[in-house]
């Protein structure tokens, strides 16, 4: 492992909540595409696991900054358990229901009600920020650390859910994701020595949601159209290699998408980079947006797996940028909520996405579906390019006037 990686895990608990972390976001790459491929398998329709899997983002979208409000104001361990056993729950009332070809507003119910899967990403990131706070340099690295956490679950996910529902039962890559996050969560909450300390009043930020803030608008808004890239790739590419004859190697195709933004992630946390953090996410923007031009050319499985290994390289980068600009904006009293707000945007977004893609597949084919990918990422870039001058302006609730901009001067230098 590299020196700034290796150096990251000499503190206390550090690998231990890393790790816990990993194991309970893998139900991030797992189960939105495990309900596609259980569904498709048991019925046949694109457009109704589409529809599920919109639901159950959406449902996360509204659910999840809710939860991580909470998370700041009683603490991880106190809101994080009972959230976790309501959506696992709700989980395996989904399965039993595809099981048993129960009517389709069952399966609405059940896909709503696990959305209070909370936002473990967001949870383990303001560990590091409780850990590094005045240190940018270490904070920026950890962040990278965490982006690549995220892709190895976007490579590894997809591979075991798809390959679960395919190889054994329908229903096993959701069920295997459900005791991923049950284990993880319950891990992460039992490690009580690197939990932030809660703050049941804010005396700094005012009241209100995060979201009050015009920077994190502008981030949420892009990541709006971000998360349809994300959720539109994913239905596309699965109904794309089932009519290529090989609907299991839709997870290796992805795994692809994943890799090319682990490998930019990892090199991108070894760079002292100057300049402007504002200028360089726009610039990530529309490399992403651009980067999915290519996939309407795809006639084979090869080609699109090398075109969406180049279209992650912008990926990665892009998301250390935008947790560093949260950091930026949002009063520290509110991180974990202003974290989960850019989850909840990518959240929303895989849900237009996705249902987006699901009904473009059963009209018109999957390689024709693949314009969902694209108009979106130039929505993105447009989006982006908007709220440009907003992301210039760090909020100055964050702990005083002056140690915002002392901490807007560090992460110039080092972001």
């Amino acid at each position: 492992m590299p020196s700034p990686y290796r150096t990251l895990f000499t503190a206390p608990g550090t690998k231990s909540f890393s790790a816990a972390g990993l194991l309970g976001r893998m139900p991030l790459s797992m189960m939105g595409i495990g309900i596609v491929t259980m569904i498709s398998q048991l019925t046949g329709r694109y457009g109704l696991a589409g529809a599920l899997a919109a639901t159950l983002a959406m449902s996360a979208a509204v659910f999840g900054p809710q939860i991580s409000r909470l998370v700041d104001r009683h603490g991880q361990s106190r809101v994080l358990r009972p959230a976790t056993l309501i959506a696992v729950v709700a989980v395996a009332g989904l399965l039993v229901c595809a099981q048993q070809g129960a009517p389709d507003w069952t399966l609405f119910v059940f896909a709503a009600g696990a959305g209070t899967v909370p936002s473990v990403g967001s949870m383990v990131r303001a560990r590091w920020a409780a850990l590094h706070r005045g240190s940018p340099r270490e904070l920026h690295t950890a962040y990278s650390w965490e982006s690549i956490v995220d892709e190895i679950c976007f490579i590894f996910g997809p591979i075991v859910s798809i390959g679960l529902s395919t190889a054994w039962f329908p229903e096993a890559g959701p069920l295997v994701a459900g005791v991923f996050l049950l284990v993880g969560v319950f891990w992460l909450t039992a490690q009580r020595a690197t939990e932030p300390v809660p703050h049941p009043r804010d005396p700094g930020g005012g009241g209100g949601s995060a979201l009050k803030s015009r920077g994190l608008q502008v981030l949420v808004a892009t990541f709006v159209a971000t998360g349809a890239v994300f959720g539109s790739v994913d239905v596309v590419t699965v109904a794309f290699a089932e009519e290529q004859g090989h609907k299991a190697m839709a997870s290796l195709v992805l795994a692809a998408y994943a890799l090319g933004s682990c490998l930019a992630g990892a090199v991108f946390g070894l760079l002292h980079l100057t300049g402007s953090v504002t200028k360089r996410w726009l610039l990530g923007v529309c490399a992403m947006a651009v980067s999915m031009i290519p996939l309407q050319l795809a006639g084979n499985l090869p080609f699109l797996a090398v075109a969406l290994f180049v279209a992650g390289l912008a990926v990665a980068p892009t998301m250390v940028t935008t947790m560093a600009l949260v950091e930026q904006h949002v009063p520290r009293t509110r991180l974990t909520e202003g974290m989960t707000w850019t989850s909840t945007g990518l959240a929303v977004g895989i849900s237009i996405g996705s249902s987006a893609a699901g009904w473009a597949v059963d009209g018109t084919g999957a390689e024709a579906a693949y314009v969902v990918p694209v108009v979106s990422g130039a929505v993105a870039a447009a989006t982006a390019f908007l709220g440009y001058r907003r992301l210039g302006r760090p909020a100055p609730t964050r702990g005083g006037h002056g140690a915002d901009e002392r901490h807007h001067e560090d992460e110039q230098r080092v972001a």
